[in-house]
């Protein structure tokens, strides 16, 4: 009885701890190159395997909290595209490591990140679909996919996770993610309540999610550029009148050639800009094989044409059954402001360069058990290697649906991303027809402003974070860690 009532006692010294953990050995991280101090926390990284007749082999760097692992929050974390991998989030935005840019050639020294969102949460970095980042299939040379079976792929990621850490299943489990991701989170949060009402094992105590800079609906996302250049005074007074009058505010889909030639005038005020930051210059210099072509001499055909680039029109429609409209996704070379003249995926205005050379260095691979080369292709931020379907349609219904359940929700914007503007988020958030509970009023870090919400009944909150780009924890880092660590504790923004 005595050794009985020791071992009892060891076990539950074990898990208040958060030392007991019943991953795979192999998928501990012992060592990073370019890092040489001690980990804040363990980090675990591997593959699961989905769809096991495609071989979809899906690759994740799991972070765990700094503060008490087996209270704070699982919080999945998914970058767009569609196909960009999430070490752009691991390594530009909120992971635990700050990476310094060393002699061209040279490994990146790593720090740790103040900012980290692993200071309050477990997080998972998730490359998703198959074929992004380290991720990659086994049976299949085409890579086409789409919505509805990412969102399928992923949730069998999730449930198969769990059971690989089964002592996270009773922490909150959240999902977030950032600009395609805003089609991504909500399509996978739906299969997440769905399994749960099915009783799927095993059980996930999934509490919400967050979306930021989030495609959502097209009508939204392409009527949000005009009104958002206007009041950025990107456009005159006059040319957003003329566009105004000639379009009558369906900006996403003109029929008539005065709507196109006014915004033709649009165009060309706000091609030379970071689509990202309008504050920000582009990383490119003139010159260099990646120069951004913002060439408004281009004759294009209609304005739904600005987002198409090099790739088969066969093969765009596949993704987006048409060409994709103004104000649509991001970083994977379909712009929704002008052609690039590239092929594959290439993102604009935006260094890349530190995360190619690390993750693509044979060392860092192996540290992070990921594939070597020969198997999952180099790394690259954004791949052009997907044939893509957007099937899912507008995401307003799957916000309804999932609020209308009890799941949280936070929408949030940095206000100067020009690529999917805070006016369309602020306007499908307040078309749902919620009652305001709180109404548009500043919310503060360290004393300072920081940004506006507005909050609404069925916990739905919608933030912006002022000064902030496309990606807002790339841009404004503290004041992320801040609405984030408030927001999954409930506590006041």
């Amino acid at each position: 009885m005595a050794m009985a009532n020791f071992f009892f006692l060891s076990l539950c010294l074990l898990l208040t701890s958060g030392i007991i953990e019943a991953a795979p050995s192999t998928t501990l991280i012992n060592h990073l190159p370019g890092f040489n101090g001690t980990f804040p926390s363990k980090h675990y990284a591997g593959y699961i395997t989905v769809g096991e007749s495609s071989g979809k082999n899906l690759f994740y760097y799991f972070a765990v909290s700094e503060r008490n692992p087996l209270k704070d929050p699982v919080v999945l974390w998914l970058n767009g595209g569609p196909g960009c991998s999430s070490f752009d989030g691991f390594v530009y935005e909120h992971g635990p490591f700050n990476f310094e840019e060393k002699p061209k050639g040279s490994l990146p020294s790593l720090h740790l990140n103040p900012y980290s969102w692993s200071k309050v949460s477990n997080i998972i970095y998730l490359d998703s679909p198959a074929g992004v980042g380290f991720s990659y299939w086994d049976n299949s040379s085409s890579h086409i996919t789409g919505d509805l079976e990412t969102a399928s792929n992923t949730h069998s990621f999730v449930l198969k996770w769990f059971q690989q850490f089964p002592e996270f299943l009773p922490n909150p489990f959240y999902i977030s993610g950032e600009s395609y991701a805003g089609i991504f989170v909500p399509t996978l949060a739906s299969q997440i309540a769905e399994g749960i009402k099915r009783a799927a094992k095993p059980i996930i105590n999934f509490k919400g999610y967050m979306v930021g800079n989030a495609v959502t609906d097209e009508r939204f996302d392409g009527n949000a550029l005009v009104p958002f250049a206007h009041g950025m005074g990107l456009i005159s007074d006059s040319i957003f009148e003329e566009v105004e009058a000639a379009c009558k505010g369906n900006y996403h889909d003109p029929r008539e050639p005065a709507c196109f030639q006014n915004l033709q005038l649009v165009l060309q005020a706000i091609a030379g800009l970071n689509i990202y930051d309008i504050l920000e210059p582009c990383y490119h210099n003139p010159g260099t094989k990646q120069e951004v072509k913002g060439n408004t001499s281009l004759p294009l055909m209609s304005f739904q044409q600005l987002g198409e680039t090099e790739r088969p029109l066969a093969v765009r429609k596949r993704m987006f059954g048409r060409a994709w409209p103004l104000g649509a996704p991001v970083r994977d070379g379909i712009v929704p402001l002008w052609p690039l003249l590239e092929k594959n995926a290439f993102v604009p205005c935006f260094n890349d360069e530190v995360a190619t050379l690390w993750l693509n260095d044979a060392a860092v691979r192996e540290a992070i058990h990921a594939k070597p080369e020969s198997v999952t292709g180099r790394w690259q931020l954004c791949t052009g290697r997907l044939e893509y379907n957007h099937d899912a349609g507008s995401m307003i219904p799957y916000h309804t649906n999932l609020t209308h359940q009890g799941y949280r929700a936070l929408v949030f914007s940095g206000d100067h991303d020009m690529c999917v503007p805070f006016t369309g988020s602020q306007a499908w958030t307040r078309s749902l027809g919620y009652k305001t509970l709180e109404e548009w009023r500043p919310w503060t870090c360290d004393g300072e402003v920081a940004g506006y919400l507005q909050r609404y009944e069925n916990d739905l909150t919608f933030l912006t974070v002022k000064g902030a780009g496309h990606t807002v924890p790339e841009y404004k880092p503290r004041e992320a860690l801040q609405f984030y660590s408030r927001w999954l504790v409930g506590e006041p923004l």
